[in-house]
């Protein structure tokens, strides 16, 4: 079976750091593309960051320049660098993969249902 698996959420205060990873078992992470998605407290989820497979990336353009996508193929996983973090920031940030979309930014606008694998998520809480 397929399956990815978050962590490295918490609680930040503004202007901190944090790194997400998101680690892929039964398959390999080269073979997909993977999506970071944040769901805020009563909105839609939302595209954070994503990586074509051929190594491409996307970033929501409110996220750019502080937040970057990243993968290790040794590991097998993803990682999600956030910097400069703001209470905006805050909410469930979840991976996702698919193996047949065309490009990074066909990635991040993946309806959530429609991806092939979609992680439970970790909570990020951005508060001072």
């Amino acid at each position: 079976q397929l399956h990815v698996v978050e962590s490295g959420g918490g609680v930040v205060p503004p202007g901190g750091s944090l790194k997400l990873s998101c680690v892929a078992s039964g398959f390999s992470l080269d073979d997909y593309s993977i999506g970071w998605f944040r769901q805020a407290p009563g909105k839609e989820r939302a595209a954070v960051s994503c990586l074509h497979k051929s190594g491409s990336t996307f970033t929501a353009r409110s996220k750019k320049g502080r937040f970057a996508i990243s993968r290790d193929s040794v590991k097998n996983t993803v990682y999600l660098d956030m910097n400069n973090l703001r209470p905006e920031d805050t909410g469930v940030y979840a991976c996702a993969a698919d193996r047949v979309v065309a490009t990074a930014p066909g990635m991040c606008a993946q309806p959530w249902g429609a991806v092939d694998v979609q992680g439970a998520g970790v909570l990020v809480t951005v508060s001072s």
